[in-house]
């Protein structure tokens, strides 16, 4: 009983930073009028404002906002690309905030390029090694074997999980130090909104912190499934 209290206590204050970072984005999303633009719209012109050659913006997958330096481009949520809102403003300030550490070559941003692909590879390699457990289980017969391919792979997974907290800083970069002084100015929201935006620009910062976190979690119910 006091290990399965342990485990909903450490699942909720796991999941606390998701829960936070979607709450601080729904609730900052209703519709402004007295904005002068959609998310979208303000990419667009700060792309051009900051003169970002080659760099564009697009509509992307609910709940998937990402700068590609792959492709170039700004990828918005519907109802951050079409949205006029807080959340919306501020989201799009955050990537293109991205997009100009990518322009300007800082060196900032190539923690997300040389770390983001290996946190991606070492959590999908090690959920992909558990998932041939059973396979492999009837293959070897071993304990020890099994025992180490299980390590392996929780290994894998928790590598993933710390490497997704190594790119805040350049989370932090974009939404504080490019964003948020693009705001201030008072152009695209009012002066008096900035405690909101700034409170969506830090959790727009936090969003891979909170993926760690989840990759934390998703260990630990590996764990509990092979206690069984």
């Amino acid at each position: 009983m006091t290990l399965l209290l342990l485990g909903a206590l450490l699942a909720v204050l796991i999941y606390v930073p998701s829960i936070w970072v979607r709450h601080v984005m729904n609730r900052y999303s209703e519709e402004r009028e007295d904005l002068p633009g959609t998310g979208g719209e303000l990419a667009r012109h700060l792309i051009e404002r900051f003169e970002l050659e080659g760099i564009g913006v697009e509509e992307t997958d609910p709940m998937r906002d990402h700068f590609d330096p792959n492709d170039r481009m700004v990828r918005l949520s519907p109802e951050n690309f079409n949205g006029k809102s807080i959340t919306a403003v501020a989201v799009a300030a955050h990537e293109v905030g991205h997009a100009i550490q990518f322009h300007r070559q800082e060196k900032i941003f190539e923690l997300r390029k040389r770390y983001l692909p290996q946190a991606l590879a070492l959590n999908r390699a090690g959920i992909a090694i558990m998932w041939c457990l059973p396979v492999v289980g009837l293959v070897l017969r071993s304990p020890f074997a099994i025992g180490a391919i299980v390590v392996l792979s929780l290994l894998l997974q928790l590598g993933g999980a710390f490497t997704y907290l190594i790119i805040l800083p350049e989370e932090w970069d974009a939404s504080f130090n490019k964003a948020l002084p693009i705001l201030r100015r008072g152009e695209y929201i009012d002066k008096h909104e900035l405690p909101k935006a700034r409170r969506v620009l830090r959790a727009a910062a936090l969003t891979y912190f909170a993926s760690a976190l989840a990759n934390v979690l998703n260990i630990a119910r590996w764990l509990l499934v092979l206690r069984r």
